[in-house]
């Protein structure tokens, strides 16, 4: 039951198994690492504003230092991650949409050279029922994210609603902050953080700390339920989560005609989230991941300050669907998205009053959907190949464009 609960979209083992002696000699001394490739080439085939390609990758860099085999410093650990990125987008290429993004890879912080995402610092107490982290981190490393959320494009590392908040630091965005997890049961999580806010679109290289503009601060806390159902034991996870903002934003209403509404004053914004999944069968091993679950979850930000108000979604993860294919895993995921109130209303407005909406929009938003399907293969010890399917309605959050078909191809190569 203490098995781990790990990233589904990676292939076990590794590419390069002749290094495993040098890596093996490095852990001896406190030091591991994993260097890793993901890429996405999505196209446009139906619908959305035109027919074409896009292609992205990341280049990973992960490594881990035991203070404890290094320098005594029992039960400390350090965490770097170093990134590269770089690609376009077909959401905005290809799709119409600049809210909410299809690919992964490309994300909110576009190309990056050698992104600094993680350097931060670990410590367990008490039997693992205390662990604290501070340090250079991205929010959605430990918040509000899960390892079957990121086997989709759309929902890695975060939900889209999340993604959009500034406050929440979406990986690989990293800010200055700390948490504190704690586990009062066996089957219970509790944990608590604080963290720097700046813009999505500051520090891009991760480097720049001096330089980075604070806003405020975010406080997020999130209780998990983590039973283990039945004689074989079906894990799930539940999870029931809240964040508060103390930057104060601008009112989404924007600049309207004169006499037609009052903008609010700066606000600050509040997430609430829930968060579920549970293994319904068990197959091909003991760990948390050997077989499927159902998912779903909800989201809800203040919405006058919040670029989409609400987000639901509800899908399954299913490993070994196909006979002789036990560790293949199938996914699909339908997501519905509700654009701000406030953001709509304004939009009207300026249009009623023969002024451009705004921005990237076409017309009033309201809200959005989308249904994504993959199947993801491990071709090869450490490769994994994942043909993706995605239907999206609504592009650009309007009825102005017609909905996008978009199919490609993900690629993640472990060294």
């Amino acid at each position: 039951m203490s098995a781990g609960y790990y990233a589904a979209s990676e292939a076990p083992g590794h590419i390069l198994p002749q290094i495993g002696a040098f890596r093996s000699r490095l852990q001896r001394y406190g030091v591991a690492f994993q260097f890793t490739y993901k890429g996405e080439a999505m196209a446009d085939v139906g619908g959305g504003i035109s027919r074409g390609m896009d292609y992205v990758h990341e280049l990973t860099l992960q490594t881990q230092f035991d203070l404890g085999r290094l320098f005594g410093l029992n039960g400390w650990t350090v965490h770097t991650l170093l990134m590269e990125r770089v690609g376009r987008e077909v959401s905005h290429d290809r799709v119409g949409d600049y809210n909410i993004s299809l690919m992964e890879v490309y994300s909110l912080s576009g190309h990056s050279v050698a992104h600094l995402t993680d350097m931060y610092a670990q410590k367990s107490f008490l039997g693992n029922t205390v662990d604290l982290a501070f340090g250079r981190m991205a929010l959605t490393h430990v918040f509000s994210t899960s390892p079957l959320l990121c086997s989709f494009m759309m929902t890695c590392s975060a939900p889209v609603a999340i993604k959009l908040d500034a406050g929440f630091s979406v990986y690989p965005k990293a800010t200055w902050g700390g948490r504190v997890r704690l586990r009062p049961t066996r089957d219970t999580l509790l944990q608590v953080g604080a963290y720097n806010v700046s813009p999505l679109n500051e520090d891009i290289s991760g480097w720049a700390w001096a330089g980075e503009k604070s806003t405020g601060l975010m406080l997020p806390v999130e209780f998990t339920w983590q039973p283990f159902l039945g004689p074989r034991r079906l894990p799930g996870h539940y999870v029931l989560g809240f964040a508060h903002d103390t930057t104060r934003y601008a009112d989404n209403l924007g600049s309207v005609p004169a006499g037609t509404a009052r903008a609010h004053a700066g606000e600050a914004r509040d997430t609430f989230y829930l968060e579920a999944d549970q293994m319904i069968y068990r197959k091909g091993g003991t760990n948390q991941m050997a077989g499927g679950y159902v998912l779903g979850g909800y989201i809800h930000n203040t919405p006058d300050v919040s670029v989409i108000s609400d987000e639901f979604y509800i899908g399954s993860s299913l490993l070994g669907i196909i006979p002789y294919r036990p560790h293949d895993r199938f996914g699909v995921m339908y997501s519905y998205y509700q654009i701000s109130p406030r953001t709509t209303e304004g939009q009207r407005l300026r249009m009623d009053a023969g002024l451009l909406p705004g921005g990237y929009a076409n017309g009033p938003q309201t809200h959005a959907a989308v249904l994504e399907a993959y199947y993801g293969v491990p071709v090869y010890p450490g490769i994994l190949v994942q043909p993706e399917f995605q239907y999206m309605m609504r592009p650009g959050e309007t009825s102005r464009i017609p909905n996008a078909e978009v199919v490609g191809l993900k690629v993640i190569g472990t060294l």
